[in-house]
């Protein structure tokens, strides 16, 4: 199959650049022909000096031509030089009447003048036919730009160019397992119409930012052999209504020519929002694309062995009409990679890259839990910065271990200086976070302590787990609300309940976040238990988001109680382990403020006689 490319790429100012050329070229060879004329090959003597030669016998001819003289010597057939005589006749000028030499008088040449003549004329000539065609050339630009506005702006990626496929992405085996139908759907379409089975209309894929939607898309391309047509959700949409239908229908109509093709749309949420949600500032364009997106994959023509995938991590704001048999027939979901995957991403990454025997991917995939394909190749890239700014010739695990804390718990500021009080408060407060954590049992373990600030944290305590989750129960969840309040809890044992500072508020915000999140979405609530009171993000009213509350005015005054409680149980259980471990507590800011950071074992190793107190036990 032949892909037409578009040849025609000479810009307008090529034409001005090409009239110029030709009226240089006109003008030199007018002024070679003068050049190149008779005259120009004779040497150029004195008028004295012929008139004295000729008197003296030694000229045979004499041709006068204006003020020009030619003269043929003795023994010559014809002219050998030239000179140039007054305004005054020969005569006058000394040639003696009974010399013997030939005179012949011309009449003046107008050669030079014609061609000066000419070149004056034709150059500005060629010149301004020159501007003529770029004027022209410009008007048929730009009408070209206006009469493509509604052309498809989607990049075709064709079969000669560099594939991916398959084996080129690590990780997502299932997603690929899903999409290996679609490839054989566009390698063998006759196999499923013969037995009456419609090919699928479109795949949504659906992820969290960086998982490798697209990628993956290009990787159905690469293994089924078709053409790749790519373009943004975003590209459709234009001030001027109705241009995103036409975009549409043209995208469409390529697909359909170079079939058997696949169209990815990246963004979808971008033009295909559920209609009549207020989004959009009363401007209908996005919906006359959606429609048109609607009755394009309806409206396939039987053979057209075209599929359209998109991609979105908000599925849930999709219009039901895009979403139901005979459009998008199949949902993929690309989830956040699992540990051998993570592996198996850093292997890629790492490929191309020279590290030394101390790198340890497998350690560093167990850490990075949670962590797209995106984020896992920002951390290799990062290791790579890292070590050639120490003008190292290979990465060590220290630079991927400081990539990867970099990236997760920001970066080290050791330019910014605490005093003594504030150092104190901080290694306090750290050693609450870490002292809770290690005492209850259902806590992620400590990772590392540091009091040097990081992004925009005074301190950091950080807790990873041990292997990767799925679910986390009720009991987990209070023992992370429990660790989150350590800080400021610490704080309030050693320095009195009324010394409070600013240094928990993050930890406060994220601690409420969790306990709304249990009782409104998860069902964790003491009186509301089993209940879910899902939030819709709601719409645009002015310059502010509403949201929708499906519940009454007195279930979320419940709500506002059970979140309290929580709260006060997880800083009641908090205090209790941090009284009963007081020296432990001391110990392990003493270590912060004299080490300023303490690893996961040497923490273990200053805490190995803490105590679960009964009060902080939940079973």
């Amino acid at each position: 199959m032949a892909i037409k490319k578009n040849v025609n790429n000479k810009k307008p100012g090529n034409f001005v650049r090409l009239g110029l050329f030709w009226a240089i070229i006109v003008f030199g060879v007018l002024l070679g022909v003068a050049y190149l004329s008779p005259k120009n090959n004779l040497k150029e003597v004195p008028i004295s000096s012929v008139i004295s030669r000729a008197n003296d016998g030694k000229i045979a001819k004499l041709e006068i031509q204006g003020n020009e003289v030619r003269v043929t010597p003795e023994g010559s057939d014809k002219p050998t030089e030239i000179s140039t005589k007054q305004d005054s006749s020969i005569q006058e000028q000394g040639l003696k009447s009974d010399a013997s030499v030939e005179l012949s008088v011309l009449a003046p040449s107008t050669i030079g003048e014609f061609i000066f003549s000419l070149a004056t004329v034709i150059v500005p000539m060629v010149l301004i036919l020159a501007v003529f065609i770029f004027i022209m050339r410009q008007a048929q630009g730009q009408n070209n730009q206006a009469m493509g506005f509604g052309k498809s702006k989607a990049k075709l990626y064709g079969i000669d160019k560099e594939k991916v496929v398959f084996g080129d992405v690590a990780g997502n085996d299932s997603a690929k397992q899903d999409l290996q139908e679609v490839v054989d759907f566009l390698k063998h379409p006759k196999k499923y119409e013969a037995l009456g089975a419609k090919i699928p209309r479109g795949v949504l894929l659906v992820g969290s930012p960086g998982t490798g939607k697209t990628l993956l898309a290009r990787a159905v391309a690469g293994e089924a052999n078709v053409p790749f047509f790519s373009i943004s959700g975003s590209e459709f949409v234009e001030m001027f209504v109705g241009v995103g239908a036409s975009r549409v229908r043209d995208l469409f109509a390529k697909a359909k020519k170079n079939a058997p093709s696949i169209i990815f749309i990246d963004e979808i949420d971008a033009v295909g929002r559920r209609r009549g949600s207020g989004m959009g500032g009363g401007h209908d364009e996005r919906e006359q694309t959606l429609n048109q997106i609607l009755v394009e994959m309806d409206g396939f023509e039987t053979g057209a062995n075209v599929i359209v995938l998109t991609a979105t991590n908000r599925a849930d704001v999709l219009d039901p009409a895009l979403l139901r048999p005979g459009r998008f027939d199949r949902r993929t979901n690309i989830m956040l990679p699992e540990r051998k995957d993570r592996a198996a991403i850093l292997k890629v990454h790492f490929k191309k890259k020279p590290v030394d025997a101390t790198v340890n991917i497998e350690a560093l995939a167990a850490k990075t839990a949670g962590s797209s394909g995106a984020d896992l190749a920002n951390i290799a890239n990062e290791a790579a910065i890292i070590a050639a700014g120490h003008s190292a010739k290979k990465i060590s695990n220290v630079d991927l271990t400081e990539a990867f804390e970099k990236i997760a718990i920001g970066p080290e500021r050791k330019a910014k200086i605490m005093n003594d009080k504030e150092k104190e408060l901080t290694a306090y407060h750290e050693a609450g976070h870490a002292i809770v954590g290690h005492v209850l049992p259902d806590s992620d373990p400590v990772h590392k302590v540091t009091i040097i600030p990081r992004g925009v944290t005074g301190g950091v305590t950080w807790f990873l787990p041990p292997e990767d989750k799925s679910y986390t129960s009720i009991i987990e969840f209070k023992d992370i609300l429990a660790r989150a309040l350590g800080g400021r809890v610490a704080e309030k044992i050693i320095y009195g309940k009324d010394y409070i500072t600013t240094g928990a508020g993050s930890d406060l915000r994220k601690a409420t976040e969790i306990a709304r999140d249990m009782i409104i979405e998860q069902g964790m609530g003491t009186k509301l238990r089993d209940q879910v009171f899902h939030e819709d993000n709601g719409g645009m009213v002015f310059d502010r988001m509403t949201h929708e509350r499906p519940y009454s005015d007195d279930t979320a005054k419940e709500i506002d109680k059970e979140v309290a409680e929580l709260i006060k149980e997880s800083a009641k259980r908090a205090e209790s382990v941090i009284v009963s471990n007081r020296a432990s507590l001391d110990k392990l800011a003493k270590a912060l403020l004299e080490e300023e950071t303490l690893e996961e074992d040497r923490v273990v190793d200053i805490l190995k006689d803490t105590v679960l107190p009964e009060e902080a036990k939940l079973y």
